[in-house]
């Protein structure tokens, strides 16, 4: 079933122009053409597949093009910058095509951030990639967050919904739902009535309330779990 999700991270990067209403980047419109280059300064969208994306051979020439294409300054530093953050410092001179699929993954997020964006979009990123190749990219996304990055995660891989702080819940080219991530328990129903697999972390917090143990998290992983019960119950 189609929920629209890849067609508003298009809407959003200003690829796609909405054939009604507006969708207004900083106060400019993605329909008024003199918004084109201004916009692409502002959001910087990554998708599946990195290979689809990569055209130059080299790691820097990739993250050079469209900074000398915007005209941007200080290329150099910011191509250094953004291979660090993605973790492939060093790597400026290697061959794109010899990365693994994780890297060039990593490599295309390196492109967006060189370009200072405000927004990055984020269109199901590690749905190609093996476990290993995910958890890099988990890693980084939650880097930037709290390097004070605004990023539009959208996926169908029902534990990453976590990795955010706002949830919004698509069906039929339609916006079901909206909450925080700390009121998920509140919006279950209608996360069921989506047909969306429950969280397994999600799960164990509900049976948990029933036994009226209230366990508030920050991260939402496991050991987090784990560990807060822990504190919670020692010595007794």
């Amino acid at each position: 079933m189609a929920h629209g999700k890849s067609t508003l991270a298009k809407l959003i990067a200003g690829i796609v122009k909405p054939t009604y209403g507006e969708v207004l980047i900083e106060e400019k419109s993605t329909k008024k053409k003199e918004n084109f280059l201004p916009i692409r300064k502002e959001v910087g969208i990554v998708f599946q597949n990195p290979e689809n994306q990569i055209i130059f051979n080299s790691v820097e020439d990739e993250i050079r093009f469209p900074l000398e294409n915007l005209k941007l300054e200080n290329v150099e530093e910011k191509i250094t910058e953004a291979l660090k953050k993605v973790g492939l410092e060093g790597k400026e001179k290697q061959e794109a095509y010899t990365l693994s699929l994780g890297q060039k993954q990593r490599l295309t997020i390196a492109s967006v951030l060189a370009m200072e964006t405000k927004y990055i979009v984020l269109d199901e990123p590690t749905a190609m990639l093996d476990p290993k190749g995910k958890e890099e990219i988990y890693k980084i996304v939650k880097e930037l967050k709290q390097e004070g990055y605004s990023i539009i995660y959208i996926t169908n891989i029902i534990d990453e919904i976590l990795l955010s702080d706002e949830i919004w819940v698509m069906e039929e080219g339609s916006i079901k739902a909206t909450f925080e991530k700390k009121d998920i328990l509140e919006h279950i129903q209608e996360i069921e009535e989506s047909d969306i697999k429950i969280p397994e972390i999600i799960t164990l917090l509900q049976d948990l309330k029933k036994q009226n143990i209230d366990i508030e998290l920050k991260d939402w992983t496991m050991q987090e779990l784990i560990q807060k019960l822990v504190e919670k119950y020692k010595g007794e």
